[in-house]
């Protein structure tokens, strides 16, 4: 989960330069098909291997409800990444990136009206990264970038795709729950900027680097990643680390487009590193204290 963080962290760097020469949706939409695209790849090399090794293909007994939860979590997934890349165009690769991770607040309110148990590592951990999402993104004067809001409903709407991640990849198979979300993100995004933006090749040619950093990896590689990782986390712990993205996407902005990084916003990475540590931490030494008292008794 840090490394598909990683990912998602230095991918705002693409989907900022992407706008230098293509639309959000036309963006978004291709990049989730090229995605869907490598993790059809994968799909297609690991039944490969298994029919190679005599291992029998088996199937989900119930592909209807994969399809449901597949184009679910594409719609939200399409909803939350266009407000993200719109909001690009009117705040830094660091703000976005801290403030599209506030879900790692948000993913532990919504599990408790779900009824999910939250330890206080995880509550601990994400107080410490809000405190450095608010170091970060708002400054001396109380002021918030207006793209910030964008990143916000994106922020709200990642909230609940988490915790639905975490609730279908249990019961589906991740690759296929994956593939299906990416298919829809990207069907619904590009028949949008077939309606509303320009369409031009050349743009497209451009745009590629940055369309196969954002798509390749982002989505074929991280999303995947997301899908897979979550069938063993809870979503609050899995939003905690996956919250890591704004401290990369911050590094990233600072590497390759020369956005400076003040005392505060450092302050604001530590905070954010600290509260991942804890969401570790915690919960170790607490279960560590446990194990002896259960072997006394």
């Amino acid at each position: 989960m840090l490394i598909a963080a990683m990912i998602w962290g230095s991918a705002f760097v693409a989907q900022r330069l992407s706008l230098d020469t293509i639309g959000p949706f036309l963006f978004t939409g291709l990049r989730f098909l090229l995605g869907a695209g490598v993790v059809l790849i994968l799909v297609a090399f690991l039944r490969a291997r298994r029919t190679a090794s005599g291992v029998p293909h088996t199937t989900t007994h119930d592909t209807a409800a994969l399809l449901r939860a597949g184009v679910l979590l594409g719609l939200l997934l399409a909803v939350a990444i266009s407000m993200q890349q719109i909001g690009l165009r009117y705040t830094k690769v660091a703000n976005a990136g801290f403030i599209s991770s506030l879900y790692v607040m948000i993913v532990p309110l919504i599990g408790v009206l779900a009824g999910h148990r939250t330890g206080l590592g995880t509550w601990f951990g994400a107080l410490l990264a809000v405190l450095g999402m608010y170091f970060l993104s708002v400054d001396e004067h109380f002021s918030i970038l207006y793209g910030d809001w964008y990143q916000l409903a994106g922020a709200a709407v990642i909230s609940a795709q988490v915790l639905l991640v975490g609730r279908f990849a249990r019961r589906h198979d991740p690759l296929a729950l994956a593939l299906v979300q990416f298919v829809t993100c990207g069907v619904v995004c590009l028949a949008i900027a077939l309606a509303y933006e320009p369409l031009r090749i050349a743009d497209i040619v451009r745009a590629a680097p940055t369309l196969l950093y954002g798509g390749a990896l982002s989505v074929g590689v991280a999303y995947t990643i997301q899908v897979v990782a979550q069938k063993d986390a809870t979503p609050a712990h899995a939003a905690v680390i996956f919250s890591m993205e704004g401290v990369f996407a911050a590094l990233a902005g600072w590497l390759v487009l020369g956005e400076t990084l003040a005392a505060r916003a450092l302050i604001g990475c530590v905070l954010m590193l600290a509260g991942l540590i804890v969401c570790q931490i915690m919960p170790l030494a607490t279960a560590r204290r446990s194990v002896p008292a259960a072997e006394s008794v």
